[in-house]
This record gives structure tokens, sequence and C-alpha cells, in this order.
């Protein structure tokens, strides 16, 4: 009697396949979706910045400001809105770890949205266990940092850094979301140097109103002042994630 063969979908010789690729990308949608709506996380404040970043180093001092302000950020979201809305990184070291942390020091919880990388990236000890994500594809991974975000805090950072903030500024600057997503861009003297936004506008590659899709901070308490000026949320926040939806044209 011949053995019976496996199921596709439990055959991992079909799913490691190229041909099953759109299965693994939806995947990466769906899992999150599921648990995410499980743990009724619904609204995020998403830091970004170097995985490099060590305290003591060249960026410590990021790293320490990047844990109080995520433990800022904490107790204000479990004081005026049940801890409802969650601190979230790109799961790994460096800023994104300090950003975990500090939601740890803070009496809440947090997400991680680690990328599977050859050498650098491992998800850091901080993150909630249940909220911790490891994704291949980065273009799924900068989905879910959209979809649930309600503002950023962009630490300096490198190459990946850059990619995940200008994927937001394009997003708002071409209105494709259906909400505002406050960025605010930590450390002035670090933005303004390696960034000559300035330059843009001088050359026509941006309007000098796209100036106005972020703010500078430089320090906890003032970036916690703005954070508390530019998001709300209803106290009693539905059970569902509350996406930023993309706009088609035509239809607002």
């Amino acid at each position: 009697m011949s053995e019976i063969p496996s199921l596709s979908y439990h055959d991992p010789r079909f799913m490691d396949s190229d041909e099953a690729r759109p299965i693994r990308i939806v995947s990466e949608y769906l899992a999150p979706l599921r648990a995410l709506a499980a743990a009724e996380v619904t609204a995020t404040v998403v830091f970004f910045g170097s995985a490099r970043a060590r305290s003591g180093g060249p960026l410590g001092r990021y790293v320490d400001e990047a844990t109080e302000l995520a433990r800022l950020v904490t107790e204000w979201s479990c004081a005026a809105y049940g801890g409802t809305l969650v601190v979230c990184s790109g799961g790994g070291p460096g800023i994104m770890e300090a950003a975990n942390h500090g939601a740890s020091l803070g009496g809440g919880r947090s997400v991680g949205f680690n990328i599977g990388l050859p050498h650098e990236q491992r998800p850091n000890p901080y993150i909630t266990p249940e909220l911790s994500f490891e994704f291949h594809y980065f273009f799924m991974r900068k989905l879910w940092f959209a979809h649930l975000a309600r503002a950023l805090v962009v630490f300096p950072g490198g190459f990946g850094t850059f990619d995940e903030l200008f994927e937001i500024l394009t997003l708002a600057q071409t209105q494709k979301l259906d909400r505002s997503i406050p960025v605010f861009l930590y450390g002035a003297a670090y933005w303004q140097e390696v960034v000559n936004f300035e330059a843009l506008v001088r050359h026509g590659t941006i309007a000098r109103e796209d100036l106005k899709l972020f703010e500078f901070v430089d320090d906890p308490q003032s970036a916690l002042a703005l954070l508390k000026s530019r998001v709300t949320l209803e106290p009693a926040a539905t059970p569902h994630p509350a996406f930023a939806r993309s706009r088609c044209p035509g239809h607002p």
C-alpha cells in the first residue's frame, strides 16, 4: 500500500519553494493580525533607530534617552488610556532594545517586529513574548509599522532607519494614509547634519510644506509633551486593530 502524500501546506519543501512565496508573504500579514487582535493591541508609538547604538558608545546618549522616553510614553499610556497605546520597535538591539526596555520599566507591554538577518539581528529580551514577531520580508514588516502607528519617534540611525522613516514620510506626503501619523526626529543636530532638508526644498524635489511632516525633538520630556499634544485615543479603545488604511484615487 502506497504512502499517502502530505498535504501541500504541511510539506516544508513546497512551503519553502518559489511557488509558495505568495503564501509566505500572506502569512506575514495574517499571523501578526491574529496575534495583535488576540492581545488587543490597537495603537502604537513606533521607535526607529540604529541597531548599532550602545550605551557608552558614540550614540550612547540616544540609547539612554530612548529608554527614558519609552518609559514615559508607557506610563502615560497606562494612566490615560489603560495601556492601549503600546511602544513598538523593530525588535532588535540598540535603539530598538532601548525602546522595549523602557516600556518594560514603565510597567507596560511592547511590540517587536524583528527581521531575520544573516549577521546582525535577533529579538531583544524586553519584548512582550506574545508580541514578538519575526519577519523575512522587509516590506511586510514596514506595513505593520505603519498599520498601527499613531506616532513615530525616529532616533539616529543608518540605512535601515532611513528606509523606515522615508517610507512613512512618503505615505504622508502623498496622502496615502487615512490618518495623520506625527513624525518626531529625535536629535536635531544629527538629522540636520545627515539630511539637508533645506537643499531638497531648494532643488525643488520636495515642497516647503513637506517640512511640516516632521518635527525635531531633543529630550524625552519635550518629546513626551509633543506626543501628548498630537496623539489622542479613546480611553476605551476598540478591541480590534485601528489600521491606517490606504486611500485609493477618488475614494477619500
